[in-house]
């Protein structure tokens, strides 16, 4: 069979524009109203998308009266979103900093059996400032230690979801023996950071245990996802980066012994989608009018761990000298690395770098038509750049119904996307090999 493309549906509020919010084509439903997301679940299940997948923030947004902030928590809504969808996969974001293992591996073993094997859990190390106040720390934990207390985490959880297969449970009514008691083991899991001693109280679901999903760019993100990521989530802002961040990424994952397919790349693309090429760019500029340069500071001084830019003017060319070093960002530094690389690459000034990054925060943003989108992920996908997208539409529902109904017959037509779903769970959408039976080790 063909190499097939892999398509989820990143689904954010009333789309991934900073002011998608106050478009006239936005959907007018509160971010607390589950209709707003299953409408587009919706929408993507029907074009045979491979999953769903919801980030998370730790911390209340700066700003937040001039952005649409308050979204519901992923799990919670990812679980919701199970009963309204059949066969779409559910990917939700938790924090390795911020969370404990033995209530996560409840957590998404719990969602894995309510979607009948749908769930992916996206692994974060969390770099936001501000929630390590949240969480009663009065200082963020570093980059390299949340990458050690990563480690840690994922092999605790990876244990735990171990502890319990699912044939354990007999359920033997007239012998009066619903366990296999021998079958359920402690963990007993102490590291330097992270201790549990298991087992789980939740038998595995149907896929073993749920998908694995890495996000990080760092090498240290790029180390750890060659080891346990089974999907990953990239944001560059060119094929040429994006093919090496590909080639990289899979050569480090055979030093592990894993073979270079086992690994889904999905680099992000945010397409603003118009008859012409005149009314797609127009959809970006009518959602750039509608920006305040106060929410793109906030965002790009989070980027750099708090730096205030805003004694930048807003209208000279960016210089070297006004950004932090990135390689001491401790937040999110790989991301950092590429603003810079963007700024003084082309020649930007501050509020033509917060336009760049007011749509698609660092991922492709490109405007076209039908044709034009095809033509570009139908290039990045055979040259080596990816194994599909990320899609972030602009605006939610508009954006994502023409990409769903115009975009994705033309990648069928080409022969590089399902007609329908073939499998049932999430690991057999991404066309990944079968967890390892219960008693064996599950590790990626």
């Amino acid at each position: 069979m063909a190499r097939q493309l892999h398509l989820n549906l990143f689904l954010m509020a009333r789309g991934h524009h900073e002011a998608a919010w106050r478009h006239p084509a936005s959907s007018r439903r509160a971010l607390t109203d589950i209709e707003l997301y299953a409408g587009a679940a919706r929408i993507a299940e029907a074009a045979k998308f491979d999953a769903v997948f919801l980030a998370d923030s730790l911390a209340a947004a700066e700003n937040g009266g001039l952005i649409a902030s308050g979204a519901l928590e992923p799990l919670t809504l990812l679980t919701a979103l199970a009963g309204r969808t059949s066969r779409i996969g559910l990917i939700g974001t938790a924090s390795t900093t911020y969370s404990h293992p033995y209530t996560l591996a409840r957590q998404f073993a719990s969602l894995d059996h309510l979607s009948g094997g749908r769930a992916g859990w996206n692994i974060v190390t969390s770099w936001a400032p501000r929630a390590g106040a949240n969480y009663g720390r009065e200082e963020n934990v570093g980059h390299g230690d949340r990458y050690r207390i990563a480690e840690e985490f994922i092999e605790a959880v990876d244990a735990l979801w171990r502890s319990y297969p699912a044939d354990a449970v007999l359920d033997d009514r007239a012998g009066g023996h619903y366990l296999d008691t021998a079958r359920v083991r402690p963990v007993g899991y102490n590291g330097e950071h992270i201790r549990t001693r298991g087992p789980l109280n939740v038998p595995a679901g149907p896929q073993g245990r749920p998908l694995y999903v890495q996000a990080g760019q760092s090498d240290d993100g790029r180390n750890f996802a060659a080891k346990w990521a089974e999907a990953i989530f990239t944001a560059h802002l060119t094929k040429a980066s994006a093919q090496a961040f590909y080639s990289d990424v899979k050569g480090r994952a055979a030093g592990h012994g894993r073979r270079p397919e086992d690994i889904v790349i999905l680099p992000g693309i945010s397409a603003a989608i118009g008859s012409t090429g005149y009314e797609a760019r127009q959809v970006w500029e009518e959602l750039d009018a509608l920006t305040h340069p106060d929410v793109g500071l906030a965002r790009l001084s989070d980027r750099f761990g708090g730096h205030d830019f805003r004694g930048i003017p807003l209208d000279r060319k960016l210089t070297r000298d006004d950004f932090p070093d990135p390689d001491q960002v401790q937040a999110s530094k790989s991301r950092s690395i590429g603003y810079v690389n963007l700024a003084l690459g082309e020649g930007l000034t501050l509020r033509q770098l917060l336009s760049r990054l007011a749509g698609a925060r660092g991922h492709l943003a490109v405007a076209g038509t039908p044709e034009e989108i095809a033509d570009i992920i139908q290039d990045w996908f055979t040259s080596g750049a990816s194994d599909g997208f990320n899609v972030m539409p602009p605006i939610i529902y508009r954006q994502l119904e023409i990409f769903a109904t115009e975009v994705v017959p033309l990648l069928r037509k080409r022969g590089l996307f399902r007609e329908e779903y073939t499998g049932t769970t999430l690991r057999e959408h991404y066309g990944l090999p079968a967890v390892r039976q219960a008693g064996q080790a599950l590790a990626a």
